[in-house]
């Protein structure tokens, strides 16, 4: 019986996930562009000659809008970050194997939340 240091994915299987996740990094940087360059406009939409109360209404929702780009962007660029991450773990032969549990972690749920350190078991363990 092999022991658990052992467990792993194949490397075809790792240089599947390696693909997917360039993917994943690709798409999260463009939506952190996105995020970015809508931080980054000023959001006018033409109402500097409406009523005080309006403009107040309106700089307002653009500091909340702002508020939520500058969230938005910061959980982004901790996905990428986790993404890249994860790449480390493929590069290591360590990738898909859960840190609690040792056990390889399900590749489905590998395929939707890619950056996974944890097996569902070890997850539900926490709650």
């Amino acid at each position: 019986m092999a022991s658990d240091i052992n467990v792993r994915y194949s490397d075809k299987d790792l240089a599947n996930f390696k693909v997917l996740i360039h993917e994943k990094i690709k798409s999260a940087k463009h939506d952190l562009e996105l995020i970015k360059s809508a931080y980054m406009n000023d959001h006018n939409n033409g109402t500097d000659d409406t009523s005080p109360t309006f403009k107040a209404f309106d700089e307002g929702s653009e500091t909340m809008s702002k508020e939520s780009n500058s969230a938005l962007a910061i959980r982004q660029e901790k996905f990428i970050r986790d993404l890249k991450n994860a790449l480390i773990r493929i590069e290591n032969k360590t990738y898909g194997v859960c840190r609690v549990t040792g056990k390889l972690i399900n590749p489905k749920r590998l395929e939707l939340v890619p950056h996974a350190t944890l097996s569902i078991e070890a997850k539900n363990m926490q709650s």
